[in-house]
């Protein structure tokens, strides 16, 4: 057999590297992220997700050294946000920030959407949950929840309670509330929670469900009646508000919102390995949990694997009032 020139064995011990180099993710080639990142906010400006986005975009620009410019993409309960980033290119320059109606609940009441984010995105980091809170009107003629019970009792049909959007937890709540307590209200689906907020402040609806974290200004400021909070059990974070939990007949009502950062799932695995250690960081941030504390968020940290097990745990949770409910898309 002929001897191999210098060359050839070099070559021949090189291949193997060569081989992996072709195979690996763009980001070998280029350090990640190499221009601006958009975080998408599938949802108009002013909502809890749009505060939480702005709270930690720049901790992450800090971190990540590129701009996070925020894309607030509004309409359709969360799924033009998410369709925009599930057709983004996959190199982790497009983040959704993405919560229970766009992830999971979409899906459940519409199968022909285009998407199925639980396939076409990937779970970057679990950002957070908090309560959602059901509220009233200034004028509204009920201050608890069993007067609230008995006036559309007496009145069915007559009241109406705003969402942010067909299929959103809040939509969810609503129609859970309406099954449980066994009362006839309308709801009116907006593009987005600050439009609801804005609408019953203005008495043009009787009632909302809104995150507490879109909600928290105007409660404050006593401009709404903050009725209960959609949990098991008073929360900390909404100190004085009462569970929808703990009313005569409605024990155990129990939804909350929650929140995850996600990129397309073809996403290589390093650039979301990477966004993942960044996301953790900032959300281990102390003034950063305390500022989203105060905006009635929990933050969270935990990986993308504790994100996933978590949805899918909640999805069933809506599937069982979707399917009780009868919730259809419009």
């Amino acid at each position: 057999m002929p001897a191999l020139s210098s060359l050839s064995r070099r070559a021949l011990l090189l291949a193997p590297v060569a081989a992996a180099l072709l195979t690996a993710s763009p980001a070998v080639f280029a350090a990640y992220p190499d221009k601006p990142i958009t975080l998408v906010v599938p949802f108009a400006p002013g909502g809890s997700s749009d505060i939480i986005a702005r709270s930690i975009a720049p901790l992450l620009s800090e971190k990540l050294g590129q701009p996070v410019v925020i894309e607030n993409v509004a309409g359709a309960g969360g799924m033009l946000g998410t369709q925009r980033t599930v057709r983004a290119t996959p190199d982790g320059h497009t983040v959704l920030l993405g919560s229970g109606s766009e992830i999971l609940i979409n899906k459940l009441i519409d199968p022909s959407i285009s998407y199925d984010a639980t396939r076409d995105l990937s779970p970057v980091a679990f950002v957070g949950t908090g309560p959602m809170v059901l509220l009233g009107k200034p004028g509204l003629d009920a201050r608890t929840v069993p007067e609230l019970l008995s006036l559309a009792r007496a009145k069915p049909g007559s009241l109406s309670y705003g969402s942010a959007g067909n299929g959103t937890p809040m939509h969810v709540s609503g129609e859970l509330l309406k099954m449980r307590a066994n009362v006839q209200m309308t709801h009116v689906p907006y593009r987005g929670a600050a439009p609801a907020l804005t609408d019953l402040l203005g008495g043009q609806i009787d009632l909302v469900v809104s995150t507490l974290s879109a909600a928290q200004t105007y409660i404050k400021a006593g401009r709404v009646k903050a009725l209960a909070i959609t949990g098991a059990e008073p929360s900390d974070l909404a100190p004085g508000i009462p569970a929808m939990g703990k009313q005569p007949g409605l024990e155990g009502f129990d939804l909350n919102v929650w929140f995850g950062l996600f990129v397309p799932a073809k996403t290589p695995a390093d650039v979301t390995q990477k966004l993942q250690a960044v996301a953790q960081q900032v959300l281990a941030d102390p003034a950063l949990r305390k500022k989203l504390a105060e905006q009635g968020i929990s933050a969270s940290g935990e990986s993308a694997e504790s994100l996933r097990k978590f949805m899918a745990t909640e999805v069933e949770k809506y599937r069982a009032v979707v399917k009780a409910a009868n919730i259809k898309a419009e």
